[in-house]
């Protein structure tokens, strides 16, 4: 193992890596640190997949939800008709999800045992079927993120023993995906390209493109930094039912979207914390820091 070498904003000092982070979720569930293998593929592809972390009795009721936010909005309750609906509030801070924040976004002197050390930017339904009006078309883009200027959100940084994702995202896939139906593409490893890339990245069918196959409840993570696209779902059997969540940097912002304050009012101070504005001195809940942050 590598013990990275951080730098603090005064001085040169080594940055501490050791402050506390929560143990559970906001659920009590144990947070579920990355393994050594899925460090290693995150960093070399820009992307991963852990298959099958939910059960059908979790997702019947997610998946439910998401077709009647699309087919029957109105019959929901009016505080629930929206994407950071009640039933999908386990995914926000899932303990995998949490555990993969902590290693590729998380900061540490923003974070403590009642907060946590990032923020969920975004969240959207990926709801495509073979009968949509209006497929969805294959728009490659991002990449080469260890170049970007600062303040795009859409970068990626290394040093040996550590990295940090910027704005990162996480797909709840709640359907089967089979290599081939339409799930999302990578170029990986475009993440860090030091060159632009070639005219064959145009094309869905070249061999620079890679997909997944995966059942039910699993959850894909990948950087913005990296090159990516949808495409047209092709399985007439079944549909891609999918959420799209977003985190970054807690003092970083990349849209205006959040759940209305009724709906933050509702859920666990530690929840609450994912929502919190996008800033630096002092942005840490449940905990009291010094002046300096």
């Amino acid at each position: 193992m590598i013990e990275p070498l951080l730098f603090n904003k005064d001085l040169g000092r080594p940055l501490q890596l050791g402050d506390p982070l929560p143990r559970t979720n906001a659920d009590g569930l144990p947070i579920v640190p990355l393994t050594q293998e899925q460090k290693y593929v995150f960093d070399t592809r820009g992307w991963l997949l852990v298959p099958g972390v939910l059960s059908a009795d979790q997702i019947e009721p997610m998946r439910d939800f998401i077709y009647q936010l699309d087919r029957d909005r109105e019959s929901l309750p009016e505080k629930q008709r929206t994407i950071f609906g009640f039933p999908l509030h386990p995914l926000m801070d899932h303990p995998v999800v949490v555990g993969f924040m902590n290693e590729f976004l998380c900061t540490p002197y923003l974070a403590s045992e009642e907060c946590y050390g990032f923020r969920m930017e975004m969240s959207f339904p990926g709801l495509r079927s073979t009968q949509d009006e209006k497929p969805f078309e294959f728009h490659p883009h991002n990449g080469s993120g260890m170049f970007r200027m600062p303040g795009d959100g859409h970068m990626y940084h290394c040093l040996p023993g550590k990295a940090h994702s910027g704005l990162t995202r996480v797909v709840w896939e709640l359907n089967d995906v089979e290599e081939g139906d339409g799930g999302t593409m990578f170029i990986s490893g475009s993440h860090k390209a030091a060159f632009t890339a070639p005219e064959s990245a145009y094309t869905p069918g070249s061999p620079l493109w890679d997909t997944y196959s995966c059942p039910a409840g699993s959850v894909l993570f990948f950087t913005e930094a990296v090159s990516h696209s949808g495409v047209p779902w092709t399985n007439a059997d079944q549909d891609r039912v999918a959420l799209f969540n977003a985190y970054n940097d807690v003092n970083s912002r990349w849209s205006m979207s959040r759940p209305s304050p009724e709906l933050i009012e509702d859920m666990p101070p530690l929840r609450q914390s994912l929502f919190r504005e996008a800033y630096t001195k002092g942005n840490v809940t449940g905990k009291e820091r010094g002046a300096h942050y």
